[in-house]
């Protein structure tokens, strides 16, 4: 075990009394966004920010000169500068793992092999190595070459894995789906219950599917129960279309033809009857959270081609260089991060919307939900000792207009402050138009109404200016300093997607540093998934059932009573 540091304590340093005078300051003398705006003329050019294929606006913020200084103050202080040098440098910042965090080696060029050499391993050259593995696998089955058992060509993917292993691969896969260009379509299982499986299935023509199962260690329980299901399914299948004859020696063919594995137990794979030369491997120093562009992403590849991955590859990469080399005033990333800590700790908020105005970006906010909460879900720092300020937030979001109409109302005059990041993009590739109105501009109204009302508001005089009942005056009201920061890209291609991801990963990154959190373990996942093999027999052993609490017992005299 390396020898493990003690985080600072953010709160006793004197950037964090700094902050905390500064808010109190700012809260005693009433500070307003419409008065900020009014005052300082250079106000949004001084707070916005461009990186490549986004620009940032973070002038709607609750802050002023003196805010982001004094957080920038607070990063220098935790020691972020040194910490993220040695994440990228792979020093083990993973304590209770005793691991590096090397998620950024992921997406670094092939020309960079030979420079990240870790605990004796060419990180670079491993990585593309099966990149190239993956790249020549994905062209044999877009190309037709791979076909299935009965030599017809793939035309559709399941990809089975959960958590990590799925969230990751239907974002992007949604998120990208206009450069979706071989015909070949995929789905998604990943939940244990036997409806996912039971939907994705359908329609589906086993002699045309490619089923991906994506288990690290080929031992998580909820994949390999739903690859066996897979399994099942297609040799059933294809024996019913008298496609096999049900030998042994032709069920196995069908397993090769139609199975690979992004896995490194290889023997594992070889005993569910995959081709180990079919099975593409990754490293413990990439967290599952983080692991969309490892070999995670084999049906991405095989969706949008080599060419397409190493864009979104390089739109990461970019992002992780602006991140390692930006000073902290500049540094766009950072800021968001610090400036999340800010609400947080300083403001009392709890939770934090993303609300991307971009109906291919609709999983986002549940990706994010798994990047952020399993990450600083933690009230213990990485040298074990308790926490000393509140962690994490909690992350929430729906696309677009649909978000207006459920949950907006609570953003705008609800009693919780609500940060949000309002996302869009200039370009759409699906443009039109409702007689002479262009949609695309109907709906980006919408995204930069909601930021400036939510800034603004809206005073008791103006509404009874438009003739309002003075008893329905207080209810039209909107108090405004509502905090959005707003991410504009021009378009949501791969590059940009890539950016938009490890933006959030470095958001992360910089929370959990401020923190003093190990961002890289989930041991919180670990009880339930523990209780349940021991709760899973109860069901029918009567000794099992006597062990269980009384909740627990009754809740199972339930199901024994009504299961049909």
């Amino acid at each position: 075990m390396s020898t493990i540091s003690t985080p600072v304590d953010a709160t006793t340093t004197p950037a964090w009394s700094a902050l905390k005078a500064h808010h109190d300051e700012l809260v005693s003398s009433g500070f307003s966004l419409k008065e900020a705006f009014a005052s300082d003329p250079e106000r949004v050019g001084r707070l916005s920010f461009d990186m490549d294929d986004l620009h940032f606006d973070l002038s709607k913020n609750l802050v002023d000169e003196k805010t982001l200084s004094l957080l920038c103050d607070l990063g220098r202080a935790v020691g972020l500068e040194e910490r993220r040098d040695a994440m990228f440098a792979g020093e083990h910042i993973n304590t209770t793992e005793d691991r590096a965090v090397l998620h950024t080696a992921l997406r670094r060029p092939a020309e960079d092999a030979g420079s990240l050499v870790v605990d004796g391993q060419d990180c670079v050259a491993d990585v593309r190595e099966v990149l190239d593995r993956m790249y020549a696998f994905a062209e044999r089955v877009r190309s037709g070459e791979w076909k299935g058992v009965t030599g017809k060509r793939i035309e559709h993917v399941m990809s089975i894995g959960i958590g990590g292993s799925d969230l990751g691969p239907v974002m992007v896969y949604e998120a990208l789906k206009p450069y979706a260009d071989a015909g070949i379509d995929c789905r998604y299982v990943s939940n244990i219950d036997p409806n996912d499986m039971a939907e994705k299935v359908k329609g589906l023509d086993p002699e045309t599917t490619l089923v991906i199962i994506v288990s690290k260690t080929f031992t998580t329980l909820e994949t390999l129960t739903n690859a066996r299901e897979a399994k099942t399914w297609l040799l059933e299948t294809l024996r019913a279309q008298g496609a096999i004859d049900g030998s042994a020696e032709q069920d196995a063919e069908a397993i090769r033809k139609h199975f690979v594995a992004v896995s490194t137990a290889l023997d594992l794979v070889a005993d569910f009857g995959i081709d180990p030369e079919n099975a593409f491997g990754f490293w413990n120093w990439v967290g599952g959270r983080y692991s969309v562009d490892s070999a995670v992403g084999l049906s991405l590849i095989v969706a949008f081609g080599p060419e397409r991955f190493e864009c979104f590859l390089k739109g990461f990469h970019d992002l992780d260089r602006y991140f390692a080399e930006t000073p902290l005033e500049q540094n766009v990333v950072a800021l968001l991060g610090l400036l999340n800590v800010w609400y947080v700790n300083f403001w009392g908020a709890e939770s934090h919307a993303v609300l991307p105005y971009n109906q291919y970006l609709h999983r986002f906010p549940a990706y994010l939900q798994q990047l952020t909460m399993e990450s600083n879900g933690k009230s213990v720092r990485w040298d074990g000792s308790p926490v000393t300020s509140a962690t994490g937030e909690i992350f929430w979001g729906e696309p677009g207009t649909n978000g207006q109409h459920a949950f907006y109302q609570l953003i705008h005059q609800g009693t919780r402050m609500i940060p949000a990041d309002f996302i869009a993009f200039v370009n759409t590739p699906n443009p039109a138009k409702d007689g002479e109105q262009d949609v695309h501009e109907l709906f980006l109204g919408n995204f930069l109404a909601q930021t400036k009302a939510l800034a603004f508001g809206k005073t008791a005089d103006e509404v009874r200016a438009e003739g309002t009942a003075e008893w329905m005056v207080p209810a039209r009201c909107f108090d405004g300093n509502r905090p959005t920061t707003s991410i504009f890209g021009v378009d949501l291609t791969p590059h940009a997607l890539g950016e938009l991801i490890a933006l959030y990963e470095h958001i992360t990154f910089v929370e959990g540093t401020v923190w003093g959190l190990d961002s890289y373990d989930q041991w919180g996942v670990e009880l339930g998934k523990q209780l349940a093999k021991q709760i899973t027999p109860a069901f029918h052993d009567d000794a099992a059932l006597a062990e269980q609490d009384a909740s627990t017992q009754a809740l199972i005299a339930y199901y024994r009573a009504h299961r049909k």
